[in-house]
């Protein structure tokens, strides 16, 4: 039998089917169809392993009795290749010694020939309820255990180092905190950080973008559901905040949030308890809520489009992340670090930056913040074709126009430091509209000091 794969869109969940009858295989093929499953189908062990790896299912259904490789050495090949995968046996000659060296084996399930399609789906269904209840498991786990903390956080300019030390005072509280600042700039990183050095940093920290879902499914994952509420609601569904125990619930992009989910949220954060969607008793949660956005939420609410209620009671603390463009000190130290995890995703060795990239690096817009150097960054290591990466290996929209500085490719260090001042000097007066008094406040500076960096840099001094 030829290894065929078909299957609906919106499927109930991916099914292997190895049995070397080709009739019985056709008839459940066209059965599991029927119920919205997607199929694939091997007539033999082989073919069904090769199918499981490109394939991928959810639920495998072996027959017992294969040509050439049996179905139990199959069950242990595939269990090899795709350890998540669930295994049904199905044979015509049941016996209990069969059964116990399947399920000591990994097989999940048994069947018996002839296959009676009420009994299967109802299998079928409590293993694939089973398998979602692992994957979420599994989730849960690598939340709790991803090690993040202020390491993560890297630079030291002034910005970060207020950004830290908000985060040291407001970590070992229970108060809800609003992380604000553009998009990339590392919010998630700061609501990681807070959970690390929280009272509770072994407890669950689950985050939940709230521009990414829409409601009706928000609110279940964020409140949870109980069996019978909706259509295909066949057991009862904890959501993040009773899961998250005494951790975090991370909600990100929260001004996206609609008024009418705002609103349960701000029950669940004042009363401390949820309903889940067709429960009639609510359920105690005990998480600790951090939010973020990149939206002006005052603004939002003197629009009406975010309650001011909920805005107070997330506002507790607020951590405002600056955008990389106004922390360009950081960039020489942010490198080396992206470019470390970029070759450890790889598993190549690192890539180095010269002097003239650094300071190249350290000249660009940055519209889209860390994320965007992040990325360019990544591109760079991939279309490299050495080990040190130069200014050629970026795009050129990024990298601004080369320095005229003189020296600009010396190693020397106190001329990269001068170079640097007056590049920095020159970017806040930019900033500042030409006002030299604004600017000398912004850098820190008598008036007089300015004028004299001014000079120096030959910006000239007018008044």
């Amino acid at each position: 039998m030829k290894p065929t794969s078909v299957g609906p869109v919106g499927c109930r969940g991916r099914v292997l089917i190895v049995d070397d009858e080709e009739v019985i295989a056709s008839t459940l093929q066209e059965f599991l169809l029927g119920e919205g499953f997607e199929v694939a189908v091997a007539g033999d062990a082989l073919g069904g392993l090769s199918l499981a790896e490109s394939f991928e299912p959810d639920l495998a259904l072996c027959d017992v009795q294969l040509p050439g490789l049996d179905g139990l050495d199959l069950l242990d090949r595939l269990l090899r290749v795709r350890p998540d995968t669930l295994v049904l046996m199905i044979t015509a000659y049941a016996t209990v010694e069969n059964a116990v060296a399947a399920f000591r084996r990994g097989a999940h399930d048994y069947l018996m020939k002839p296959v009676i399609f009420e009994e299967l789906l109802t299998k079928l269904d409590r293993l694939m309820g089973f398998r979602r209840l692992l994957l979420e498991n599994q989730a849960l786990r690598r939340e709790l255990h991803a090690p993040v903390d202020l390491e993560t956080l890297v630079g030291d300019s002034p910005p970060m180092q207020r950004v830290k030390t908000l985060i040291r005072k407001v970590g070992p509280t229970r108060s809800n905190v609003l992380i604000t600042g553009e998009s990339g700039t590392g919010k998630e990183l700061v609501a990681r950080a807070l959970h690390a050095t929280g009272l509770e940093p072994d407890a669950p920290f689950l985050a939940v973008n709230c521009a990414a879902i829409p409601n009706e499914l928000l609110e279940n994952q964020l409140f949870g559901h109980v069996r019978g509420a909706f259509t295909g609601a066949d057991r009862d569904r904890i959501g993040l905040f009773a899961a998250a125990g005494r951790g975090t619930v991370f909600l990100d992009e929260i001004g996206e949030l609609p008024l009418a989910t705002q609103a349960k949220l701000l029950r669940a954060i004042e009363m401390k308890e949820v309903l889940p969607v067709g429960a009639t008793r609510s359920v105690a949660i005990g998480a600790r809520v951090l939010a973020a956005t990149n939206k002006d939420l005052a603004a939002e609410v003197d629009a009406g489009t975010f309650r001011a209620d909920l805005y107070y009671r997330l506002n507790v603390v607020a951590i405002p992340m600056p955008p990389l463009r106004d922390r360009r000190e950081d960039i020489p130290e942010l490198v080396p670090v992206l470019l470390a995890r970029h070759a450890a995703r790889m598993g190549k060795p690192a890539a180095r930056v010269d002097n003239a990239t650094i300071r190249r690096l350290s000249g660009a817009p940055w519209r889209g913040n860390v994320r965007e150097l992040d990325n360019a960054l990544e591109r760079a290591v991939i279309l490299s074709d050495g080990p040190v990466l130069t200014p050629a290996d970026f795009p050129v929209e990024l990298m601004g126009e080369p320095s005229d500085d003189r020296g600009e490719d010396s190693d020397d260090l106190r001329a990269a430091l001068e170079r640097f001042e007056r590049a920095h000097v020159r970017r806040v007066l930019d900033r500042s509209g030409g006002d030299k008094r604004e600017a000398a406040r912004r850098l820190g500076l008598g008036l007089s000091s300015l004028y004299r960096k001014l000079d120096e840099s030959g910006a000239g001094t007018e008044r």
